[in-house]
């Protein structure tokens, strides 16, 4: 990728990328997170999905996320992995860090003029989760399928009918008005409580759904954001200058990525084996 002058962002919040499944992004991403340079970073749940890693599946592109977060930590840029559902296994290492780098369930920021914004994933609101985590599981596997089954429909549309992009599992959750329910409540829910804990943001991930809006009740209002996802909606969420605004990576960055990977000369296209080579030298490099 060329030199280009990167974004200044105080705080960058990325959540639902779900590195090892057919669905992710990883490109995508990758382009994104090379334009811009972040002061803080929250992952905010459901970065790796432990819950489908799968050996097998494990593209050089999402071995290239995880190296160019550690490349953050490196320098020293803080880092706070806020644990999800689908990688709940990180839930038992609660407290750790290493460096500028801390797993944590849930965080809570100072920010500029006297504010504070409270970051979780929001996994907790679930029902299914908390009382048949299997149904979720074969729910996230479903969901994957249809991905997939995505990506077929969109490269008939696209080859054979000259056609744009669909949408199944969007079109689907819009119009199911169960869906719809579920993600007002999960909205008003955290609200209610970021509103009874005095916050004036409350920042979560989990539903896929990019959303930012105030929302009030007779307690008080709130800043509810939600940073959406890295499997349909491509969206992540940007402090800066004491403002908050949705990042959309659409086709106009498409057609930059297209044009940088037509342009890109390197002599050498690197294996996860010496990405993960890279990863322990850049480790090493920390603990020093």
């Amino acid at each position: 990728m060329k030199d280009i002058k990167k974004r200044k962002v105080d705080i960058l919040v990325l959540s639902d990328i779900h590195l090892g499944t057919f669905g992710c992004h990883a490109k995508e991403l990758l382009f994104y997170l090379k334009t811009i340079r972040p002061k803080t970073v929250i992952l905010n749940g459901d970065i790796i999905d432990i819950w489908q890693f799968n050996k097998h599946y494990w593209p050089k592109s999402h071995m290239k996320i995880v190296k160019h977060v550690m490349r953050w930590m490196s320098k020293g840029i803080k880092i706070y992995y806020v644990t999800g559902n689908h990688d709940e296994m990180l839930r038992k290492f609660t407290g750790f860090k290493m460096g500028s780098f801390k797993i944590v369930n849930k965080i809570v920021l100072d920010l500029e003029e006297g504010k504070k914004a409270w970051f979780f994933h929001g996994d907790v609101f679930d029902v299914t989760m908390q009382h048949s985590k299997w149904l979720a599981k074969l729910g996230a596997v479903g969901y994957d399928i249809l991905i997939l089954i995505n990506r077929f429909a969109n490269f008939i549309s696209a080859k054979v009918f000259n056609k744009g992009k669909l949408s199944l599992s969007k079109k689907i959750k819009n119009s199911v008005k169960s869906a719809v329910k579920f993600i007002n409540n999960f909205e008003q829910t955290a609200a209610d409580i970021g509103i009874s804990n005095k916050y004036d943001y409350v920042v979560c991930g989990h539903i896929h759904q990019p959303e930012m809006r105030e929302i009030e009740n007779e307690e008080g209002k709130i800043m509810y954001l939600n940073s959406g996802d890295w499997i349909e909606n491509l969206t992540a969420l940007e402090y800066t200058d004491a403002k908050w605004s949705i990042y959309k990576f659409d086709e106009t960055e498409m057609l930059k990525m297209q044009e940088e990977e037509k342009e890109e000369t390197e002599l050498e296209e690197l294996d996860n084996s010496k990405l993960f080579d890279d990863m322990v030298a850049e480790f090493n490099l920390m603990r020093s």
